[in-house]
């Protein structure tokens, strides 16, 4: 990376900071949440290509020891602020890479590849905002971005997939545009869930302690995590709302919510084994937390935000039917804002299987929690004796296996560490 791109990095890195770093009333009281524990090793600085895996064997959904094993992030390629990663439909190690300033790139087995979509003219790509998700259709024939516009608003777009994974501009289709009030908390994730349904994040809409009491009101999309139908095609409408979305039909409730509560949801999964959901929530000056949906659910969750911050009061009373959140930590010895993962269910990396895996964007160190952790547990996290500096994704490779991506330019592989 040249002085100049790395420069105008550590300006939005700085910028970034404050998804988790607004200012408000903090009661000090830090140690009442975990803090994860520290490690030292660094990503692997010797490039290599991604390897093709077969499917994740069926097994328990919980881990099957109480320690994960060590593992190493060896750097496969780099590219210009690299935000989410995806597999190319029907190409084996190539994969499409988002690039904030607004290009889809390609990982080509290990290589950095050519740009298929180029949208920066139509993107605000400063602090928090920019392109920021990407997912396929399970019909590999379209993908779906969510970006911020030339005005800061929400957009999430369609375009057609062709040849070679190649994406004709022209076939862009506007599926929704959300009004966003302040510059932060855009969420910015986007993902097909295992019932084939897109699911989008939204922030609460940005400020400090949502002032608009945003993520608390159904009558509103921002602070949720919305569940629709992309129905692809010019000659369709532009999306379908889901029948058994949970306030389908409610008066002054927006259909297409599927959770709600939160702050800004920052990097969502499914677990590839259960189809559990799991969410990563940037805290407001205290804590940061992973929500995971209950078992079997239905959606309609309330996650707390801003009524609660973690499991900590924020602003009035706590809902009644506030769902806690399955691990969080302090905002304290380096830690700043949580970047949700993947529950592994690949093969490469023995005894990893079952185990969550997340980070904090500060501190780039990289944790576990068990799949099968019950909310409110406490000291559930354990290093993982990673690295990853400004680390702002976790990918799967459509196998189970993860890669872990940078803002600073690096895209990782994750793999075993040597014994």
């Amino acid at each position: 990376m040249n002085l100049r791109r790395r420069t105008a990095t550590l300006v939005v890195l700085a910028a970034l900071v404050a998804a988790g770093c607004d200012s408000g009333n903090d009661d000090g009281d830090a140690s009442a949440a975990n803090q994860p524990p520290s490690t030292a090793t660094t990503a692997s600085t010797t490039p290599d290509s991604p390897t093709t895996t077969p499917p994740a064997a069926s097994g328990p959904a919980g881990p099957s020891s109480e320690r994960p094993p060590s593992v190493k992030a060896t750097l496969v390629a780099e590219f210009d602020q690299p935000l989410m990663l995806a597999p190319v439909p029907g190409r084996a190690g190539v994969f499409y890479v988002v690039e904030k300033e607004g290009r889809l790139r390609l990982l080509d087995n290990g290589r950095r590849g050519s740009v298929v979509l180029d949208i920066v003219e139509q993107v605000s790509s400063g602090g928090e905002r920019g392109l920021l998700g990407l997912a396929v259709h399970p019909e590999g024939k379209h993908l779906y971005l969510n970006y911020t516009d030339r005005e800061g608003d929400t957009r999430i777009v369609e375009y057609g997939i062709g040849a070679n994974g190649s994406v004709d501009a022209a076939t862009r289709r506007e599926l929704l545009k959300v009004d966003q009030p302040y510059a932060n908390h855009n969420g910015g994730h986007v993902a097909f869930g295992p019932d084939g349904k897109l699911y989008i994040a939204l922030g609460d809409g940005g400020s400090g302690g949502d002032p608009q009491g945003n993520a608390q009101n159904l009558g509103t999309l921002l602070g949720k995590i919305l569940r629709i139908e992309p129905l692809p095609g010019n000659d369709r409408p532009r999306y379908g709302v889901v029948e058994d979305n949970p306030f389908n039909g409610a008066e002054g409730r927006r259909a297409e919510i599927w959770a709600y509560g939160l702050r800004n949801p920052w990097r969502f999964s499914f677990d590839r084994q259960t189809g559990a959901l799991w969410i990563g929530d940037v805290g407001q000056n205290r804590v940061e937390e992973i929500n995971r949906a209950p078992d079997g659910s239905k959606g309609g969750e309330n996650y707390g935000w801003n009524r609660l911050e973690g499991t900590r009061p924020f602003e009035g009373a706590a809902p009644a039917d506030a769902v806690p959140p399955v691990y969080e930590y302090a905002r304290e010895g380096g830690n700043c804002s949580v970047t949700g993962g993947h529950v592994y269910r690949g093969r490469a990396i023995n005894g990893l299987q079952g185990w969550y895996v997340f980070g904090d964007f500060c501190r780039g160190d990289l944790w576990a929690i068990p799949a099968d952790a019950a909310p409110g547990r406490r000291g559930d996290a354990r290093p993982l004796d990673a690295r990853v500096e400004s680390f702002v994704s976790l990918a799967d490779d459509g196998s189970g296996e993860l890669f872990a991506l940078s803002l600073q330019g690096g895209v990782y592989r994750l793999e075993a560490a040597s014994s």
